[in-house]
């Protein structure tokens, strides 16, 4: 009997370390590292990249408004994600929604994989995803809404647009398994956050003095260091999407540099034709466009597609962000749908002219699958769809609930030292 059990341990012993040993196999510490650094810079996209672009843009008695607005996303998004949102999005569930296995992260484990990279890192990789895309849409209301309803807002769309969208693309949902391609986030970031963007600013309506009065940028230097601190930080939004440190990561970073920079020469030169003068705001909006644009096709195309990309952006951004918004009339402050709306849509939809079967394992139209283009507009129309939806029914009954904008003497004052008791001196 000693002798069995003696048999059983060393037996018992022996699988333990065989499963150790597979565990650390299929750990890669190249990988890892990699990640844990992609992680790090698309949190600085938005902390502090995002907070001081939109700083720079607006008025100085709301600059501090919009860097609070911005940082108590980060910070309200991540425990959002925590509790719900990471299980909604990829836990096993239905097509449309994950299930709720995995609430307040109770899965989780120092043992728990994503592919090559402990999942503890993926679900932070992820986290910053689900912490810029709402803090996005704030651009579009900035120095009009309540924080209040602010924050209620985006909690509510975070779980119900952000989430089922993240699950639909990538978390085993029917649009990944019709064949979208959306490797970083055109669909799940930059057209959901501009939908719901031009949606809030329809339902809030102009800012106080809109068209008659003029609402110039009060700093472009801060609105130059953020757009740079974006840039640098889109390598590890769009290579980091890779997953490892291999050469899908560096095609996306190689495709992700071109697009940006010929996106920003692009929206350059159609300021300097139609107005007479290139600036510095349609220079750095126009490299953001190219990053959006590039963002879903960049582990799909090479870097000829890439140029044509951030080319069509360029022009197409600045369009959305002049001519679109004076013919539509609406108030979209930071121009988050001529942006993101636009250059996420133009992004989706050329990933499907442009994708190499070389690249992504997929072929678009120029190599002989036009069906592909179909698929991404299928992918758009969804995402536009649910996020102009919920996005409106959501506003409209905290608008009913508690009201969404600030009185209008709190508007005319600014928001700084209204609301936050704060003020740039």
């Amino acid at each position: 009997m000693r002798l069995l059990v003696g048999s059983a341990a060393v037996l018992a012993a022996g699988v333990s370390a065989e499963v150790a040993l597979a565990q650390e196999a299929a750990l890669d510490r190249g990988d890892t590292a990699w990640m844990l650094t992609a992680t790090a810079l698309v949190l600085l996209m938005t902390l502090p990249g995002l907070a001081l672009f939109y700083a720079g843009m607006v008025r100085k008695k709301n600059a501090l408004s919009v860097i609070m607005q911005v940082f108590a996303t980060a910070a309200l998004m991540t425990v959002v994600w925590m509790v719900a949102g990471y299980s909604l999005a990829f836990s096993e569930g239905t097509p449309y929604v994950g299930g709720l296995s995995n609430l307040f992260l109770r899965e989780l484990s120092m043992d728990s994989l994503s592919g090559s990279i402990p999942e503890s890192v993926f679900m932070v990789f992820q986290m910053t995803f689900a912490i810029i895309t709402p803090a996005l849409i704030v651009g579009a209301f900035v120095e009009r809404m309540k924080f209040s309803a602010m924050l209620i807002f985006l909690t509510i769309w975070s779980l119900l647009v952000y989430a089922p969208v993240t699950h639909w693309v990538w978390g085993g949902g029917f649009l990944g398994d019709d064949g979208v391609l959306d490797f970083a986030g055109g669909t799940v970031v930059h057209i959901n956050a501009g939908v719901a963007g031009v949606v809030a600013a329809l339902i809030l309506g102009p800012r106080t003095g809109y068209n008659r009065e003029p609402m110039p940028p009060h700093d472009l230097r801060l609105t130059m260091v953020g757009a740079s601190l974006l840039w640098v930080g889109w390598f590890g939004f769009n290579a980091g999407s890779a997953l490892a440190a291999d050469a899908l990561a560096g095609m996306a970073m190689a495709v992700t540099q071109i697009a940006a920079a010929a996106a920003a020469l692009a929206w350059m030169v159609c300021e300097w034709a139609l107005r007479g003068k290139p600036s510095l705001l349609g220079i750095v909006s126009g490299a953001i466009g190219g990053l959006v644009a590039i963002t879903p096709a960049s582990g799909f195309v090479l870097p000829t597609g890439a140029l044509v990309i951030g080319l069509v952006a360029g022009a197409a951004c600045y369009w959305g962000s002049t001519a679109l918004k004076r013919m539509a009339g609406y108030d979209d402050s930071l121009d988050v749908f001529g942006v993101h709306g636009v250059g996420g849509t133009v992004g989706a939809l050329l990933t499907g002219v442009f994708a190499a079967e070389a690249v992504g394992g997929v072929p678009g139209l120029l190599e002989g699958n036009p069906g592909q283009v179909w698929i991404q507009l299928q992918g758009i129309v969804a995402t536009v769809l649910w996020s102009g939806l919920v996005s409106a029914v959501t506003l409209k009954v905290l608008d009913l609930m508690m009201g969404l904008r600030v009185d209008r003497d709190t508007e005319i004052e600014g928001l700084d030292a209204r609301i936050h008791g704060e003020v740039v001196p």
